[in-house]
């Protein structure tokens, strides 16, 4: 009997073939792949579902006979059609297969099995189309399997079209027949404080339990183990970079300068991150922090007074924005902060690409120079081309735009540079604690004084239809005042079913919006350019598929007040500063993540004039389509509604791919049922780490941070 381990090659397990069919179906190489693919659900043999009740729409699996085979070539199109009916002794259903006549030699009247699928329904009768099934050796071994296992967990597994569940289910008995002994990741007073399975025990369980009781044991072992291998790789991070030498940078004169001519006081929560930052800075291992707040809460003050820490000794510093709308808002907001005696000392320097050749060749020498000691850009940064003299510190703004290969090639352009991460979007404990578990998380909680506010109402146009002129009429009003107003549109052009190719956060079908986009930046210009009230408005339209030429330009003109309402895409998400600019309509709002709208309506109340934000839906109420606008009309705090998000969207879909790559190791852990569970496992972790930080004594969770990150997912998030 061959003995495998969890690192065994599926290929020298199973066959080539198998394996080939494993790894282009699901990714899987070896055994511990294989067994992670864990069962979605468990059916039953006793309390399988009668025929006769069948649910339309659902997947099923039922224990059957067959009663009769018929093949007939079809007439309409090319091929045959297998029809096999089944019974369960109560009820008959329809098997179809097209081009499929080679089952007949295994669909043979008498012969029992399981059959497993989704219901459909043909001229009014429920079938079911090419359905997964396995069938008993005999009828006599029927029986008695159908009797002795009645209560038997059947493992109903995730599958494909070349995958079917029962074929899984045989591949995973031929490996767990011949698993060897397993190590176990998880130190014993842990396992034991929880009451949890070895691990051999647990992998055993959840794929082929003997009682319904023994899943949930087996599922919170195997959660754990997720938990805190995840865990103790973060934190063995972050012990890596702070075992880096990084050049000290001490605060001066720089800084006293700038201070002394900020025109504001500062806000504590600016003063405390930044004497965290400041701290950091002056330490012998690289700096390695997010900073989250919500938008015009300061981040960028806090990240400058970092540069011109660094500046002090003659380091420079990058900040890589995501749009070149941002990067030059950057420039100009950091130029301004600087004044006219320190501007010209630290040069900030932009560099994009749409600058023209001769433009970039000087931003690219006064970068290799040293010359500038801020130099602000966007993936031009990246670029070979680009060098820095002595690049002491990274800045990475909305860091959620970018992936961690772009964020590390920036990083090695210097020697152990520092790193400050800024996100205006909020972080939820959890999603912080599992996905940037090796920084440092600081937050700026509280706004500068002298902030308007922002109101926020729901016009919702279903219970209310005539509200929707009345959206026009109200920002009209406040360019009459001398104010200005955005309308944003999650289309182009709605008539082309055009999505904006900048926004950040595809939004898929939810109940309770239109199957597609009805107003676009191009249908509302048409209305707009058709109202009497808005023939002396100027109105200019703003979409990431303009020329980014063009794009500056209609920003720079909106941001001067030549642009009375600005129609854009969500484009204008982050980073447009317009103090004046009073106004926010956001047309179809149920089509925008919750965290999407949030940031939108930052743009406005920006200066001493008040905000005001329309949600304007078509959306039902009660429906998760509307419950998102309503949640964001409810409060204006990001911290809140980030919780809400993940409430209402499910993880998955709030962290998008994960920047580190360590998410894709997880397979039973739910970043926010499981919070209680993470935070214990970074405890428990920290005192492992602290005791045994080669983990000399811990062979399994060794083996396991191996196996499970992976040197792909290390490497990952080394860069994160």
């Amino acid at each position: 009997m061959p003995s495998y381990r969890l690192e065994s090659r599926l290929d020298g397990a199973l066959g080539g073939k198998t394996a080939s069919a494993l790894e282009r179906a699901f990714g899987m190489r070896t055994v511990g792949d294989l067994l992670a693919h864990y069962p979605r659900r468990y059916a039953r043999r006793g309390e399988l579902t009668p025929i006769s009740s069948l649910p339309v729409g659902e997947p099923v699996t039922i224990v059957a006979e067959v009663k009769r085979v018929n093949e007939r070539r079809m007439q309409n199109r090319k091929g045959s059609l297998l029809e096999v009916v089944i019974s369960d002794g109560q009820g008959d259903l329809s098997l179809t297969f097209f081009n499929q006549a080679w089952r007949v030699k295994d669909l043979r009247p008498g012969r029992r099995g399981i059959f497993a699928g989704k219901v459909g329904e043909y001229r009014g009768a429920k079938q079911l189309a090419h359905p997964d099934y396995e069938l008993f050796d005999d009828e006599a071994t029927a029986r008695l399997t159908a009797e002795a296992n009645a209560n038997l967990p059947i493992a109903i597994y995730p599958a494909t079209s070349t995958v079917a569940s029962w074929q899984f289910t045989k591949f995973v008995e031929m490996i767990l027949d011949g698993l060897g002994p397993v190590p176990d990741p998880l130190p014993d007073p842990l396992r034991e404080r929880h009451g949890l399975l070895d691990a051999r025990t647990a992998i055993e369980r959840i794929h082929r339990p003997d009682f319904e009781d023994q899943i949930e044991q087996a599922r919170a072992t195997l959660r754990m183990h997720e938990a805190f291998v995840l865990q103790v790789a973060l934190l063995q991070q972050r012990a890596f970079v702070r075992a880096l030498a990084a050049t000290s940078r001490t605060p001066g004169g720089l800084l006293e300068r700038f201070d002394a001519v900020l025109p504001f006081a500062r806000t504590p929560d600016q003063i405390a991150v930044g004497d965290q930052i400041a701290h950091d800075l002056e330490g012998d291992w690289p700096m390695n922090r997010l900073v989250q707040g919500e938008v015009g809460s300061g981040k960028t003050l806090v990240a400058l007074r970092a540069m011109l820490q660094v500046a002090e000794s003659g380091g420079q510093s990058a900040l890589i924005a995501p749009t070149e709308v941002l990067a030059g808002q950057h420039i100009r907001s950091i130029a301004r902060m600087l004044g006219p005696r320190l501007a010209p000392e630290l040069m900030p320097t932009l560099l994009t690409g749409q600058l023209s050749a001769a433009e970039r060749r000087k931003a690219a020498l006064r970068t290799a120079s040293g010359q500038a000691l801020i130099v602000i850009g966007t993936h031009a940064l990246l670029s070979d081309t680009t060098t820095f003299a002595d690049l002491g510190l990274v800045v990475v703004d909305e860091q959620h735009r970018f992936g961690v290969e772009q964020r590390e090639s920036l990083r090695a352009k210097g020697s152990s540079p520092h790193a400050l991460v800024l996100t205006a979007t909020p972080i939820p404990r959890t999603v912080a604690m599992t996905v940037f578990g090796d920084l440092d998380v600081s937050t700026i909680r509280t706004m500068p004084e002298g902030r308007a506010g922002i109101q926020t109402f729901v016009a919702p146009l279903t219970e209310r239809p005539a509200w929707f002129g009345r959206v026009w009429e109200r920002i009209a009003e406040e360019v009459a005042q001398g104010r200005q107003a955005f309308v944003v549109c999650a289309a182009i052009d709605a008539d082309a079913a055009t999505k904006d190719d900048t926004a950040d956060e595809p939004v898929s079908q939810v109940e309770g919006e239109a199957p597609r986009s009805r107003w676009g930046v191009v249908q509302v210009a048409d209305l707009l350019s058709r109202l009497p009230a808005y023939a002396d408005i100027r109105v200019e339209i703003l979409h990431g598929r303009m020329p980014s030429d063009e794009k500056d330009a209609v920003m720079q003109a909106f941001a001067r007040g030549d642009v009375d309402v600005l129609v854009a895409t969500t484009v204008v998400e982050v980073g447009v500063d317009v103090p004046n600019a009073s106004t926010m309509a956001i047309l179809e709002a149920d089509r925008f993540g919750v965290s999407q709208l949030h940031q939108l309506r930052g743009r406005v109340g920006r200066g001493g004039v008040p905000g005001l934000c329309l949600l304007v839906t078509e959306a039902s109420p009660g429906t998760p389509a509307r419950q998102r606008v309503d949640a964001v009309a409810a409060t204006l705090d990001g911290f809140e509604l980030a919780e809400v998000d993940l409430g209402l969207r499910g993880e998955g879909d709030v962290l998008g791919d994960a920047q580190s790559g360590a998410r894709s190791s997880l397979r039973l852990l739910r970043v926010v049922k499981d919070a209680d569970l993470i935070a214990e496992a970074r405890v428990a972790a920290e005192e492992l780490l602290a005791d045994d930080p080669a983990l000399i004594r811990h062979p399994g969770l060794a083996e396991a941070l191996e196996r499970r990150v992976g040197m792909e997912e290390r490497a990952a998030l080394a860069k994160s």
